[in-house]
């Protein structure tokens, strides 16, 4: 409640400028001050400061509810709950149909394992006319990595979908119904959060993907537990978007190597052989192909090492805690 805008609350015009002016978007922008903090940033008499105070509040607190009301609620949205197939079998069976709507889903994995192509299977998926089993809406895809490849899309496409692609001008309807958001900052990202709820109304969005959480922190170099009070915004926010517009939400995270003395560290460079995916009811693994010359009964010093260090989900518990679904891409050999 408190990520509300506060140009969606009805304030007088000539109040909303002045918030606006100075850099007060939400609620919680208001709520972090007092009323003589305001007062003198905003550069108003007390009145006007309670006034708008009062009546944010009014709109921002949630009402008492009852244990019935609540119930009924949850019915509600149940019933309105949906899934956006995979199209791939085991998996879609595993999730009761495919990647549910009103929650976060997160997919972990090393650099390199498919996640992103994943992630533009969805995105044609959910734009594909409602005919051929799709959602027909827009995308908002949020790349953070500039890994999103259009043209990589369009193939994926002709592969999957041959008997929609190959009609005249439906890629082109297709990729333009995809809105990619190239944020290079942690600021920039905000911002770009910020837009999301107008734009879900106003471009019929059916699905929004985050590709990744992980680099953007990584890139402002935060760690520890600085690292989660920087997450504590952008996870409310997005399980706001979530859950309020009712759309499936998908998320990309890294993978760290944690040894078993506690230490971590990000090491997932190694090239990885071509594969394909075996949906799970844990996860999607990820079979690769192992040479010959990899499944020797010898171990070398470096087999012996990684023997002593695994595999965790990069962002820690609270991020953990956000998620309402993970699927873990790994790798399999022999």
């Amino acid at each position: 409640m408190a990520n509300k805008l506060l140009s969606e609350m009805g304030l007088p015009n000539s109040v909303a400028n002045i918030f606006a002016a100075r850099n007060l978007i939400t609620a919680k922008d208001v709520f972090s001050l007092t009323e003589f903090e305001l007062m003198e940033l905003l550069d108003v008499d007390l009145a006007v400061v309670t006034s708008a105070v009062a009546h944010i509040s009014e709109i921002t607190c949630p009402p008492y509810q009852t244990a019935l009301s609540l119930l009924e609620q949850r019915g509600q949205n149940e019933n309105m709950a949906g899934h956006l197939p995979t199209s791939l079998k085991g998996l879609d069976n595993a999730l009761c149909g495919g990647i549910p709507f009103g929650v976060v889903t997160e997919l972990v994995g090393p650099a390199g394992i498919g996640k992103t192509q994943f992630c533009l299977k969805l995105s044609l998926l959910a734009s594909l006319p409602s005919s051929y089993g799709g959602l027909d809406g827009s995308v908002i895809y949020i790349d953070t990595e500039s890994k999103f490849s259009s043209r990589r899309m369009i193939e994926i496409g002709f592969n999957s979908f041959p008997e929609v692609f190959q009609t005249e001008g439906m890629a082109q309807e297709m990729a333009g119904r995809i809105l990619v958001l190239r944020p290079t900052s942690l600021s920039e990202f905000t911002e770009s959060l910020q837009k999301i709820k107008v734009s879900l109304f106003q471009h019929g969005v059916k699905l929004l993907i985050i590709d990744s959480m992980a680099a953007l922190l990584s890139g402002e170099g935060v760690q520890g537990p600085q690292r989660q009070h920087s997450l504590g915004w952008h996870i409310s926010f997005i399980k706001s978007v979530a859950e309020f517009s009712r759309i499936p939400v998908v998320v990309t995270n890294q993978v760290r190597s944690q040894s078993r003395d506690g230490t971590s560290r990000y090491s997932f460079q190694e090239s990885l052989l071509p594969a394909h995916y075996i949906p799970s009811a844990f996860g999607i693994m990820i079979d690769l192909e192992t040479s010959s010359s990899e499944q020797g009964r010898g171990e070398s010093p470096e087999a012996a090492t990684k023997l002593d260090s695994h595999l965790v989900a990069a962002l820690g518990i609270h991020w953990a805690h956000a998620v309402s679904i993970r699927l873990i891409f790994e790798s399999k050999s022999g």
